[in-house]
């Protein structure tokens, strides 16, 4: 049986192997306790992106390896739905139904399941058959729009915006929040979550501001995309730094560290949008004459809301992320640990990647009670 400790010890997840969001959501689910079991093909398909020993998404499950082109191999599937708490899928509408494993033949097997099922465009609307990549389902559903310099065309962190934020984190959420109910009510239910869904919720925080009129459809105009005291800027030695000095008091701040604050042109204007690229280019010949460890030297730690942009192997090794183990390097692959921290039911490290069907008969032993034909 699953050895994984955290929050979540004691939750059987059936995880239908695919790319993208879904897999992430398993990890989050392994990482923090769920005992995941990862349904691959006997060989790898054409569309797959078999890392092998580096796919970090998939650490902490147990992969078992089925042929869900045959009947016996789709009713061992069956089988595992019947022993477990939630199924998570990334299929396009309609291929877990044409293999035989759609929500409702499911759902009849487990009443209590939770059925989870990650999408782009979601399961209906026009675009629901279409093919498309995170930034084809942020650029629709308006999250991309701000992600850029003004003038510059948008472009946000590659699969972060949509994939794991609007899509495995929404993912996450929404088969935990069935859980809850199934477990009170013992009734389980389908989980429709659509990246395009998750990362328009996530701009509320932001619709609120342009509500306010401190956000705007022009970019380069609002508090998070336009001044010179939100952005990242190179340093002499080519390296960049980060400042977000958004409220007047960080700003003022920022500005007396920066021997700034007797000039007019910043505490006049601060807030006028028609001065940001000025002032910005002013910051930008300012910050271009030190290195970046001499504005860490006299910015990091302070309220004036500063952080030097890291790679990830740099990132690792700060002070700052090392005191908290954020990061480990398992094996070679570099990897972040386990998040959200829990006082009474801590997540353990980071758990081994699985080898394709490498607990097959242990999985369908402790979850079925045989191993029927049709698996490797």
């Amino acid at each position: 049986m699953s050895l994984r400790t955290g929050p979540l010890q004691g939750l059987r997840v059936l995880e239908i192997a695919g790319i993208g969001p879904a897999p992430f959501c398993g990890m989050l689910l392994a990482d923090l306790g769920a005992d995941v079991v990862l349904v691959d093909r006997l060989q790898p398909g054409a569309e797959d992106t078999d890392l092998g020993a580096h796919a970090v998404h998939n650490r902490g499950k147990r992969s078992i390896a089925v042929d869900l082109k045959s009947g016996a191999g789709v009713e061992t599937v069956l089988g595992l739905i019947e022993a477990c708490d939630v199924l998570i899928e990334g299929m396009r509408p309609g291929v877990m139904e044409r293999l035989g494993l759609g929500p409702d033949v499911c759902l009849a097997r487990n009443p209590r399941l939770v059925y989870g099922r990650m999408t782009g465009w979601g399961q209906d609307g026009p675009l629901a058959h279409a093919a498309g990549h995170d930034i084809n389902y942020i650029g629709l559903s308006g999250a991309l729009w701000y992600s850029g310099q003004p003038g510059e065309a948008p472009m946000a962190p590659p699969s972060l915006v949509g994939d794991i934020g609007g899509g495995a984190m929404y993912l996450a959420v929404g088969v935990l929040a069935g859980v809850m109910n199934a477990r009170a009510t013992g009734q389980g239910q389908v989980v429709d979550a659509a990246i395009v869904d998750g990362s328009a919720h996530m701009m509320n925080l932001l619709l609120g501001l342009k509500s306010a009129r401190q956000m705007h459809n022009e970019r380069g105009r609002s508090l998070l995309d336009g001044p010179h005291w939100y952005r990242s800027y190179r340093c002499a030695d080519g390296e960049f730094i980060s400042v977000g000095s958004v409220e007047p008091r960080f700003h003022r701040l920022l500005l007396e560290k920066l021997g700034l604050a007797d000039d007019p042109a910043y505490a006049r204007v601060a807030y006028d949008p028609a001065s940001w690229p000025q002032l910005h280019r002013q910051f930008a010949e300012l910050f271009a004459t030190r290195t970046r460890a001499e504005w860490c030297a006299l910015l990091e730690g302070s309220d004036a809301c500063f952080a030097p942009v890291l790679n990830p192997d740099d990132a690792a090794a700060h002070p700052h992320m090392a005191a908290r183990g954020i990061y480990s390097r398992i094996d070679g692959v570099l990897q972040a640990n386990p998040a959200p921290r829990f006082s009474r039911t801590p997540a353990g490290p980071p758990a081994g990647i699985p080898v394709r069907g490498q607990h097959t008969d242990t999985v369908l032993s402790e979850w079925v009670g045989h191993v029927p034909e049709g698996t490797a």
